[in-house]
């Protein structure tokens, strides 16, 4: 059966998504209630109401959201979302995934993913105190209904047009029909929801006004949880840059691209922060300010590219009210979670102690220089539309800026995760840690020699040499572990032993350094511009290209001019690249498909780029040419990062949690 015949037989209808939104949104607005004040009154018949709630707003908004699937795929032009973002011959696959292409479905997917999140927290959180569940459930039920209300008032989905419906649609953005962006959004989202629950945490624990060692062994996982969605998100978008636009780069510190890498970059210090909560019961308030700020964050990033302030080719269309909107809900929610933080905090006092070298400092020295480098990236995305509004002048805040101010920090930072995790709990000493390290030393001076001749500058030879460091500092921290054992058999029980969290950290630590040997080898990336006719061939940074025959394709919505272009290396055929150019006659849009070769050492990119005709009556075209060393190594550091964050997911202790402390029910535990 086809999925269009599957959603017929279901007789989905967009008043259905209509009510069912309407309906998710009262059933989040009693959620929040009927949580705080059954966790304030301690009856338990209301704290299980509550969860009944968070699973009716859930069952109704997926009914919502399999409605506007039903009114892609059936092409209903009735609905005002449909006629301006699909057509009868946009291919079904992005049908489906056009449905969080625009403003109106990111929103019902944003709150989707949010509803997913309450009813994880009833799933997973079987150990959490009754109380505090409750408030989880209660705050994330509120947040849910702001942006549900934000879904019914001012971003309906089901609006149908005021006229006779078309007999087609204007057709999708050509830039989303792409695989990677098509799944790039949902992906990004669960990085940003997932966010809401350490900050629900926060905000329960402040009610409470109790964080704890067990506090922080449940917050802990749901932050890293969201960490790893947001560095998928983040690197499959990066990947997106580099092989969609066609520009070359991979990353343009654009406004919106650091709207994303801002809640990243307080999420890692996040993660790290819970655990010195959990080994030591300090940095208590700072945590619970981490996880707020962090949400704040994500929350900000959806108010900026939907509001107009930041214009970029990521952003969705501006609309004033909209915005204003959004601003309003930041304020309700951001403002509400810092006051009762200004009111509480006071009372949250750090019962651990530690010495300045040990673990707990490495991890505070951590914290500051992610805060600081999030610090700058705010302020260099911020300053010029504050600027622009205080003066009516036009700035901008580049590469420039941030490679001069966020390098710097990240040297230091990739000094301590060498150092941080060889040092002692509570305290440490230096020595023995160059003790252990000194194996790296020779290997790190031929990394040093090598670098210096095949890289040219400074700073990347630096970052480079720092990130050789980094992956042979983390292979020590996992050799130390393994060779306490006497003996080999000793030994091999150890590694097999292991607990995951330690192999999941060395990971995520070397696809840090994967990631930034990825971005210093981009540095040293070679382009050449040149205008070649069918039959020519040029020579460039050791290859010969040869521009073969151009030929056209028609596809279903759009129409290509693709190239063959032959790279030859010493009279050897290294690829056949075939760069195109996609012709949308529907929106008048023209996207280029760029070729890429890669073995994974450095990538062949080509780039179609325009034709003219020369007096001869011969077409000569445009091609753009680069050679970019270690370009894969960008993304595959963000996938090994990932996957490291994963890995400490699935540890027993971690997944499991802290145990329910049992004196007198939930007496015991006051939060």
């Amino acid at each position: 059966m086809h999925l269009t015949d599957f959603l017929h037989r279901l007789s989905f209808s967009a008043e259905a998504g209509h009510y069912s939104l309407a309906l998710a949104c009262i059933a989040a607005f009693l959620q929040c209630i009927t949580g705080l004040w059954g966790a304030g009154r301690s009856d338990a018949r209301l704290m299980r109401f509550t969860s009944l709630l968070a699973t009716a707003q859930l069952v109704a908004l997926l009914l919502a959201f399999l409605a506007l699937i039903f009114s892609a795929v059936t092409d209903d032009f009735s609905v005002r979302n449909i006629v301006e973002n699909s057509a009868r011959d946009k291919p079904l696959l992005y049908k489906i995934t056009g449905v969080w292409g625009n403003h109106e479905g990111s929103i019902l997917l944003w709150a989707l993913i949010l509803a997913f999140c309450g009813m994880s927290v009833i799933a997973f959180g079987r150990h959490l105190p009754r109380r505090l569940k409750s408030r989880v459930i209660a705050i994330l039920g509120g947040v849910s209904t702001g942006f549900l209300l934000f879904c019914v008032t001012t971003s309906n989905p089901f609006d149908r047009v005021n006229t006779t419906p078309p007999l087609d649609g204007f057709g999708m953005n050509p830039l989303l029909q792409d695989p990677g962006l098509a799944f790039h959004p949902p992906v990004l989202y669960a990085g940003y929801v997932g966010f809401a629950v350490p900050f629900a945490f926060a905000v329960a624990a402040l009610l409470g006004g109790r964080v704890d060692a067990a506090w922080g062994r449940w917050v802990r996982p749901w932050a890293l949880g969201a960490w790893c969605f947001l560095t998928c998100g983040i690197a499959m978008g990066s990947w997106w840059s580099y092989y969609v636009l066609g520009w070359g780069g991979y990353w343009f510190w654009d406004p919106v691209e650091n709207a994303s890498l801002i809640p990243w970059l307080a999420g890692t210090a996040l993660v790290h922060s819970a655990i010195v909560v959990e080994k030591r019961e300090a940095l208590k308030v700072w945590t619970i300010l981490l996880a707020i700020a962090t949400f704040s964050f994500s929350l900000s990033g959806t108010f900026l590219v939907r509001s107009g302030i930041l214009n970029s080719v990521h952003a969705f269309a501006n609309d004033p009210a909209r915005g204003v909107f959004i601003l309003l809900l930041l304020a309700l929610v951001i403002g509400t979670a810092l006051a009762l933080f200004a009111w509480r905090a006071p009372n949250l006092v750090d019962e651990g102690h530690f010495m300045p070298v040990s673990r707990e400092g490495a991890l505070i020295l951590n914290n500051i220089l992610l805060c600081t480098i999030c610090a700058i990236v705010l302020v260099g995305t911020m300053y010029p539309p504050f600027m622009q509004i205080l003066t009516g002048r036009t700035l901008s805040v580049g590469k420039p800026f941030f490679d001069a101010t966020t390098i710097p920090l990240m040297l230091p930072l990739m000094a301590v995760m060498v150092t941080g995790p060889l040092l002692s709990w509570k305290r440490g000493w230096l020595r023995p840690i160059f003790r252990r390290l000194r194996w790296t030393f020779v290997p790190l001076i031929l990394s040093a020699v090598l670098a210096s001749c095949v890289i040219t500058g400074l700073l990347p030879t630096i970052c480079a040499i720092f990130a050789v460091w980094l992956i042979l500092g983390s292979l020590t921290d996992i050799g130390s572990r393994v060779a306490l054992g006497t003996s080999w058999p000793g030994r091999w029980q150890r590694l097999r032993h292991l607990p995951l969290s330690s192999w999941g950290t060395a990971l995520a630590h070397i696809g840090v350094a994967i990631t930034v040997l990825g971005i210093t080898g981009m540095s040293q990336s070679q382009q050449k511009i040149t205008e070649m006719a069918e039959g020519a061939h040029v020579a460039f940074n050791g290859y010969e290209w040869t521009l073969g025959n151009i030929h056209q394709r028609k596809e279903k919505n759009f129409d290509a001019l693709i190239a063959d272009v032959v790279v030859t290396r010493h009279g050897h055929v290294v690829t056949v690249l075939h760069p195109a150019r996609h012709v949308f006659a529907r929106q008048r849009q023209m996207v280029t498909d760029v070729a890429i070769h890669t073995n994974m050492l450095q990538d062949l990119y080509c780039v179609l780029g325009d034709a003219r005709r020369e007096k001869d009556g011969q077409m000569h075209f445009i091609l753009r040419l680069h050679v970019n060393p270690l370009a894969p190594w960008i993304w595959l550091g963000g996938l090994v990062m990932a996957t490291g964050g994963a890995l400490s997911l699935c540890d027993r202790r971690r997944r499991l949690g802290a145990p329910r402390r049992r004196l007198n029910g939930d007496a015991a535990v006051t939060i």
